[in-house]
């Protein structure tokens, strides 16, 4: 009898078992699946990741322009952000988003102001992939795509008073008491975000969520490293035309939500 004969059939492995084994990409190829991995203390997540179906184009677009334009949020090293963005002159200011949804917002405001260069984080593989297509499509050079926790983004990759702006649109609210805690807009973040901002640096902020724009006018205000760039004070009114109308606000204002924007500046 031949060894194979002898040897007991081991049960087959279901199909789902064996595609969440496969990677999405090659190595090198498109976003590492946990790019900080154990590198980095565990603790509550501002975000949960979102599985969705990545389509055609945005797997095409993300194979072609990750090697060139996008960044996996390890922790491990310091950006050189003139590096980074080598189609720009060297020196060029650069903002860091974190969250943007399918990119289509980023890509405008890339568009609109190709002297600056976007570092656009998520962990959205769709989103990922649309904004590389979008970036591609239009020719837009002045956009670099990060895949991680922007929390380790900030406080381990970027070098002090290195970004000229912050921006964050549409946070999730964690409307629930009890997940509060999980809002990314708190003193520890600000702290946080204050070391890679050079002093002027613009903070913008953007909630369709009442409760947590008061939240973030009141931690923002009582942060000595930041001033209200408004006038009075408050909320910035009109609503201001550098932000494009984002899908989330959409949404929010269909269901009859107040949209409020955040100006401050880095002291």
């Amino acid at each position: 009898m031949s060894d194979n004969a002898s040897t007991p059939a081991q049960p087959a492995r279901p199909a789902a078992e064996e595609r969440s084994r496969t990677p999405m990409f090659a190595p090198g190829a498109g976003p590492a699946a946990d790019p900080a991995g154990s590198h980095h203390e565990r603790r509550i997540r501002s975000f949960q990741p979102r599985r969705s179906r990545v389509t055609h184009g945005q797997r095409k677009a993300l194979e072609r322009m990750w090697p060139h334009w996008g960044v996996d949020v390890d922790g491990l090293s310091r950006l050189d952000l003139d590096a980074l963005f080598d189609s720009l002159p060297a020196g060029s200011p650069v903002v860091c988003e974190i969250g943007f949804g399918m990119g289509e917002a980023t890509a405008q405001m890339a568009a609109d102001d190709p002297a600056t260069g976007i570092l656009a984080v998520d962990v959205h593989t769709p989103g990922q992939g649309n904004l590389l297509r979008l970036a591609e499509r239009n020719d837009l050079v002045n956009i670099r795509v990060a895949n991680g926790d922007a929390i380790i983004l900030l406080r381990e990759m970027l070098a002090p008073d290195s970004l000229s702006g912050l921006r964050l649109y549409f946070p999730d609210p964690w409307p629930k008491k009890r997940h509060h805690k999980r809002r990314i807009v708190q003193p520890e973040f600000l702290d946080l975000a204050a070391v890679p901002l050079r002093p002027g640096a613009l903070v913008h902020l953007a909630t369709d969520w009442e409760p947590y724009a008061e939240q973030m006018l009141e931690v923002l205000t009582a942060h000595p490293a930041y001033e209200n760039a408004s006038a009075g004070g408050g909320f910035a009114e009109p609503r201001p035309s550098v932000r494009p109308m984002t899908r989330f606000e959409r949404q929010g204002l269909h269901k009859g939500h107040m949209v409020r924007d955040l100006l401050f500046r880095r002291v």
